[in-house]
């Protein structure tokens, strides 16, 4: 068990004395890795916040029935017996045109204006939640309330918040393949810079193999050196995604602030910026064991 330690403990020193000797190409290096493994992750990113966002507005589907101007006071009565006793209808409440005059005064701080207008512009309204969210359910009561007497319009509210919701999904499989895609040619870019390592370390590397050297004490240093290039990269992707989300919230807290709202893009969280890292060390070590492989492979057949 010791000396397996060491044998690890040696290979990682010399991975980094190598790494401190060319700081240049290793920090390019975690530049490349860093911005590319930035875009699925800004991605990801920009998706999680519109859930978020998305999770805080009324995604139930409910009808809302606006009468005619003109429409009788019986008119009332009859639609609430119907309501009632639709098999359809889970609830629904009144909603009657002078509180909705009055609710729009007092919120949209307009009372002045408002107040210069003749008459109340604003319809009485039934909103109604159904029983089943199914999408051809709702749109059959939509059709049918709309044929009812008096139903100026039957307008179908939270639609567009299940589009929303459709769009995020599709999102998420746009990141899957983008980090797929992504993380292959990471696989590839580490491993042809282990390669080019490996060409460099050639006659020491067969000197070795005639001396005995197993496969796998070769193999070990490059590893090392996939790993941390990936685990640098990683880092710096995540720098670069903290560094863009504040340059951002600058400007999303003066829109915030338009609107009264105190809504900030978050960050990513701990176990997200942790698969990040880790993912870029699993990358790296992919890449520098498939170089790794293919020259040992081809040394073997030599």
């Amino acid at each position: 068990m010791k000396e397996w330690i060491n044998a690890h403990r040696q290979a990682l020193m010399q991975v980094l004395k190598k790494l401190r000797a060319a700081p240049l190409a290793n920090l390019i290096m975690a530049g490349v890795i860093g911005a590319t493994l930035s875009l699925p992750a800004g991605l990801y990113l920009l998706i999680d916040n519109l859930s978020v966002a998305a999770n805080g507005i009324e995604t139930e589907p409910q009808l809302t029935l606006f009468l005619a101007l003109d429409a009788p006071a019986e008119t009332v009565k009859d639609l609430d017996r119907r309501l009632r006793a639709h098999p359809d209808v889970s609830e629904f409440h009144f909603l009657g045109r002078d509180a909705a005059w009055q609710a729009l005064q007092e919120k949209s701080g307009l009372t002045d204006a408002l107040g210069d207008l003749e008459k109340n512009p604003l319809p009485d309204a039934f909103v109604i939640h159904a029983r089943n969210a199914d999408p051809a359910t709702i749109e059959a009561m939509q059709r049918e309330f709309s044929g009812w007497p008096h139903v100026e319009h039957a307008q179908l509210d939270a639609a567009w918040v299940k589009r929303l919701y459709a769009l995020l999904q599709l999102g998420n499989k746009v990141v899957l393949i983008l980090a797929g895609l992504l993380g292959f040619a990471l696989v590839a870019i580490i491993g042809n810079t282990i390669r080019m390592q490996i060409l460099t370390q050639r006659e020491e590397i067969e000197v070795s193999k005639l001396i005995g050297a197993t496969d796998r004490f070769i193999r070990r240093p490059f590893l090392y050196a996939g790993t941390l290039h990936g685990l640098v990269g990683g880092i710096t992707a995540w720098a670069i995604l903290y560094a863009a989300l504040y340059a951002f919230n600058l400007s999303v807290d003066d829109l915030a602030r338009l609107y009264a709202s105190d809504f900030r893009l978050r960050p990513l969280g701990l176990e997200a910026s942790l698969l990040l890292v880790c993912c870029s060390a699993l990358l790296g070590w992919l890449g520098s064991y498939w170089a790794v492989s293919r020259y040992l492979s081809h040394l073997e057949r030599a």
